[in-house]
C-alpha cells in the first residue's frame, strides 16, 4: 500500500493519499480514515477506494497503518 503526498489540482493544498488496499472493504477504510483524522487533527475522506487526509501527514498515517497490520510504503513526492 502506498502513502503519497499530492498537491496537484487541489489549489496548492497538500493532501496525504493512501491507496493500494488489498482485501479490505469500504467500512474498514472508513474506520482507518476516522483514526487518521483523529490522530492528525485534520479533515479527510474516502474517495474512489483511496483515503485522503488533509496536509502532509505521511509519518502519522504510516504509523497508524503499521499498527493496523499493513505495510505502508512511501511513494512519489
Amino acid at each position: 500500500m502506498d502513502v503519497i503526498r499530492e498537491t496537484g489540482n487541489r489549489g496548492g493544498k497538500t493532501v496525504t493519499v493512501v491507496e493500494g488496499f488489498v482485501g479490505i472493504g469500504q467500512p474498514e477504510k472508513e474506520q482507518l480514515a476516522k483514526k487518521m483524522r483523529a490522530a492528525c487533527g485534520c479533515g479527510g475522506t474516502v474517495k474512489e477506494g483511496r483515503i485522503e487526509i488533509q496536509g502532509d501527514q505521511r509519518e502519522q498515517v504510516a504509523k497508524i497503518l503499521a499498527e493496523a497490520g499493513f505495510r505502508p510504503v512511501f511513494a512519489g513526492g
